[in-house]
């Protein structure tokens, strides 16, 4: 196969892939990639692109043919996650993930990051807020092999993954699952001024 041809493939891949994440809610890169081959047709083993490139792509799409739509869902998920940030105050919330990068799509959850040196205080306080929620694990990246614990519940009607980390890693960002990056965190008052501008 020639280089020109595996660079369009590599394309046609990150385009669908971006619109099943924007149209079908599908929240993991890799599930959407994989998803994209197979109705593109492609063979199983093709060769898929960079999450920074599904990304690129879901951003191209959002601009092209959901501009007002998507900027809504983003503005009002943005409003839940402040509401919530409010109310798990003690515990330093920050917002990460694609309500924050403005990615977000009608589907998105909100993600945090809380901060307790025992989850136990944070599943205290959704007990006394009425809030039932569900222990989970997630691996960020793989260089976290094993992976951060937290809570998943719903607020509002909307989805939300609180992962904990003790408070001395507040200056220390995971690795993003899309670039391996630091994951860019925003607390209760960068998102107010965020919601304001």
């Amino acid at each position: 196969m020639s280089p020109r041809v595996d660079v369009r493939r590599l394309q046609l891949i990150a385009e669908e892939a971006a619109r099943i994440i924007a149209e079908e809610g599908v929240a993991d890169y890799h599930a959407a990639k994989s998803k994209a081959v197979k109705r593109l047709g492609f063979p199983a083993k093709t060769k898929l692109p960079n999450n920074q490139d599904i990304e690129q792509a879901l951003i191209l799409r959002q601009g092209l043919f959901q501009t007002g739509q998507q900027a809504s869902a983003v503005q009002d998920l943005r409003e839940l996650a402040l509401s919530l940030m409010r109310v798990l105050s003690e515990f330093d919330p920050h917002l990460v993930g694609p309500v924050l990068k403005g990615t977000a799509t009608v589907y998105s959850k909100i993600q945090l990051h809380l901060f307790s040196e025992d989850p136990k205080n944070v599943a205290i306080a959704l007990l006394n807020l009425g809030i039932d929620y569900q222990a989970i694990e997630r691996r960020q990246h793989e260089k976290n092999p094993e992976g951060y614990k937290g809570f998943a519940f719903v607020w509002q009607d909307v989805d939300v993954e609180c992962l904990i980390f003790s408070t001395n890693q507040l200056r220390v960002s995971p690795p993003s699952p899309v670039d391996g990056k630091p994951m860019r965190r925003a607390d209760q008052l960068e998102l107010e001024r965020l919601l304001a501008s």
